[in-house]
């Protein structure tokens, strides 16, 4: 389930990315099947070892493919002090990382160092509305340890992206079918994951991300503007 549009990204045969907040790895992957060197970066030892299995998995697994397109890697490491020289990426993604660090300034800063002069950047973060709706059905879900500890307007986002010295460009909603099951999550209770309607949703996501049909490609896609979970800023460095 990618929330990133690699081609308004401007990805490249050959770029060098960064996945920054990585979790499972899912866009440096698309990222090396579409020929980029991509570098997956996660606090999580856990996220990153499955990371550095499932690219080795894929290069031995597709060597034919990858011989002449991508390569990757993982690394442990901190959005706050990036374990990197500046202008080492052409492209950075950074998806719904923000909303989780208390010192967001600061990683937008180290995102830009990173990021080479004519770069381009995604951001995507919560949009504001379905995120403010779950947040006032449960306190929960942004208290706990790690959570959101923010809610981003976009227009807000990009400034504040702007004053590390990046200049916007683009952006859109993604993700339109997540947020009911987020609020249905929140009003039945965070952790209640096996309640009968949580469980028939998250089948019916895990249906739609698998088999990508468009019983719910096409709904999704026209609902994205209004009800999109998440809002995706992309930037470009000067």
């Amino acid at each position: 389930m990618l929330t990133v549009r690699y081609e308004k990204l401007g990805l490249r045969l050959g770029d060098r990315l960064l996945d920054l907040g990585s979790g499972g790895g899912r866009h440096a992957f698309e990222a090396m099947r579409r020929g980029a060197v991509a570098v997956a970066v996660d606090r999580d030892q856990g996220e990153i070892k499955d990371v550095s299995w499932t690219m080795s998995e894929l290069a031995d697994r597709d060597q034919a493919v990858l011989a002449s397109a991508g390569a990757g890697r993982a690394a442990i490491g901190d959005a706050l002090e990036l374990p990197f020289a500046s202008a080492t990426f052409d492209r950075v993604i950074a998806s719904e990382v923000l909303e989780h660090i208390p010192q967001d300034g600061r990683a937008m800063s180290e995102m830009a160092r990173v990021l080479r002069p004519g770069g381009t950047m995604a951001v995507t973060v919560p949009r504001w509305w379905p995120e403010l709706l779950t947040w006032a059905l449960s306190d929960e879900y942004h208290a706990r340890a790690g959570g959101h500890i923010r809610i981003y307007r976009r227009g807000v986002l990009a400034r504040r992206l702007g004053d590390a010295g990046l200049q916007y460009y683009a952006s859109h909603h993604a993700h339109a079918l997540h947020s009911p099951y987020w609020w249905l999550r929140a009003a039945v209770g965070i952790d209640d994951e096996h309640h009968p309607l949580v469980r028939t949703y998250h089948r019916l996501l895990v249906w739609d991300i698998t088999a990508a049909h468009p019983l719910t490609r096409i709904p999704e896609r026209l609902l994205n503007p209004v009800l999109g979970k998440s809002v995706v800023l992309y930037m470009r460095k000067p």
